[in-house]
This record gives structure tokens, sequence and C-alpha cells, in this order.
């Protein structure tokens, strides 16, 4: 099935006369025929009903006629975003994030760039680490920006963004925010927290009880729990800045280390490449100290 076998189809449902629609589709009227009869012998019957002046779609061109306006509709457009893709008026940025990061560290820099390439468009993708490693490796992210991943690959470049501790989250001024806490409250573990994002194992030896923890899968029901006072969590350091919740260090020893990743020897457009310029020239440990000091 061609495209301008469709358009003629689709001139003639309109019209119902073969005449104008090859005036409209600017061919001869004998041209107009052929490619329409060559689609009827390709879908197996008749689509147009001829009959002198009066001529009507049969009940298979009227059951092909909107399938066939979508299908022609659909190709218009993609080659309209071709076109704008060829000549630079429309872009497209994707990222992939970890779901322990928290997106507010990146609008200003995403600011910058959307300023500089106005008609950007923005694809931002969630997951763990393998996710975050699998969406790379399949080209569907430009960068990514998580913790450890999990697993090596020697075309993964990653450059470290900042280095952080964890902090124990909880709602009540009362409370004394150590592991003693978790004596009286429940620990609150955040399912989509890879082990590099979470030190289960740590707070487990020092008597958590992780195993019998509230789960969540989501850092808004996590809060949302804490602030009620139905559990306490330990989260990393960078992210719930601007949530209701009393915060102090925790005291195991554990950190993590986020970076931003791409895949060596790939292609990168414009704008992935301003933004990882821009992630890589900020001052990360100033900015999370002037975030913590603007959320005090």
């Amino acid at each position: 099935m061609e495209m301008q076998q469709v358009r003629y189809f689709l001139a003639v449902s309109r019209t119902l006369n073969f005449t104008r629609a090859a005036e409209e589709c600017n061919v001869t009227q004998p041209a107009l025929t052929r490619a329409i009869k060559q689609l009827e012998d390709e879908l197996g019957g008749e689509l147009i009903r001829r009959e002198g002046r009066n001529s009507h779609l049969t009940d298979l061109g009227n059951r092909m006629q909107p399938l066939l306006q979508q299908c022609y509709d659909s190709a218009i457009a993609a080659k309209q975003v071709a076109s704008k893709v060829k000549k630079g008026e429309v872009a497209a940025l994707s990222l992939a994030v970890a779901r322990t990061f928290d997106l507010e560290l990146l609008t200003g820099a995403l600011a910058e760039v959307h300023r500089n390439f106005p008609n950007l468009q923005l694809k931002i993708r969630r997951g763990a680490g393998s996710q975050i490693s699998e969406l790379l490796k399949n080209g569907e992210v430009d960068l990514a920006i998580a913790g450890p991943l999990g697993e090596e690959w020697d075309r993964l470049d990653a450059w470290p963004m900042f280095t952080e501790s964890f902090d124990i989250v909880g709602a009540s001024d009362a409370m004394d925010l150590t592991v003693e806490v978790f004596r009286s409250q429940r620990f609150l573990d955040f399912s989509g927290a890879e082990d590099g994002d979470c030190p289960r194992c740590e707070l487990a030896a020092a008597g958590v009880l992780v195993d019998e923890a509230h789960m969540l899968d989501s850092l808004r029901d996590l809060e949302a729990l804490a602030v009620a006072g139905l559990g306490t969590a330990v989260v990393p350091a960078s992210i719930l800045r601007k949530s209701q919740l009393r915060r102090m260090r925790c005291p195991v020893e554990a950190e993590r280390t986020v970076t931003v990743y791409a895949v060596a020897g790939r292609q990168r457009s414009k704008e992935a490449a301003a933004l990882l310029n821009l992630l890589r020239a900020t001052d990360w440990e100033a900015k999370l100290s002037a975030d913590l000091s603007d959320a005090a």
C-alpha cells in the first residue's frame, strides 16, 4: 500500500467524484482510477461503487475510510516531525534519573539548556539501577543520573557529581533521631532504592529491624507516613530537603556517590553535550550546602 493510493482514495471518498478528486490531487483521472484499483486489489474488495455521477463508498470503503485517514494523517505528521528535526526546529533530550535523586537539583541546569535550545523537548525516565543501565545500553536515553548502577560495562562513561551521607528523617520534635529511634518507630523502606541508595545492611548491623519495615515504592508515600508519625526513614542527604520532616545525620558508616553516566563512543546531541558540561562544571558541594541552608 502506497500513501499516494491512500491519498487518492481519501479524495474520492470526500468528493465522491473522480474528476474533482483528480483535479484536487493534481493527477490525471486515469492515473487516479488506476491507483485506486490497485488499492482495491490489495485490500481484496471494491472500495468505491461507480454508478456514473453517483459514485459512493461500498461497505468495505466505509470501513476502510477512517482507518486509511488515520494512516495518512500519521504519515503526514511523521514527515512534518522529521522535517523539523532535520532543520533543527525541534530536539529531544532523554534522561534516566534514579528514583532516589531529587530532580530539583537539575532544574537550574535544565533551564539553562532550555534557554539555549528553546524548542527542546525533555523526556525524563525514572528507574532502578538495572533499568537505567538497560536504557543507556539500548540508546533510549542520552544521559543518566544515579548512584551505583550495580553492574560493570566497559562502554559506560561515568563522572561523579557528589558523594553524600545519609540522614534519619522523622516527624516529631520529641524524637531522638538516632538509630535508637527505631526501637519505637518502624523503619520505612523505600523499595525503589538500590542497596547503594540505602544502607540497609549497616542499619541491620546496628539493630534496625529492616526486614519488618513498612515497604513503599513512592517517596511521596514514604514522606506522608513519616509526617504522620507512622515510621522513620533513612534517606540520602540530598533528598526530601523541602519536606516537613526533621532530619539528623545517620551515624552508620555509609555514603553514596551520585554520578552522571553516558555511553562511551556514542555521538551526543548538542543538547545532551550542553547539559553534561553544565553538570560537570557545577560545584556540587557548594550547591548542596546552599540548598541545605535554604531548607533550614
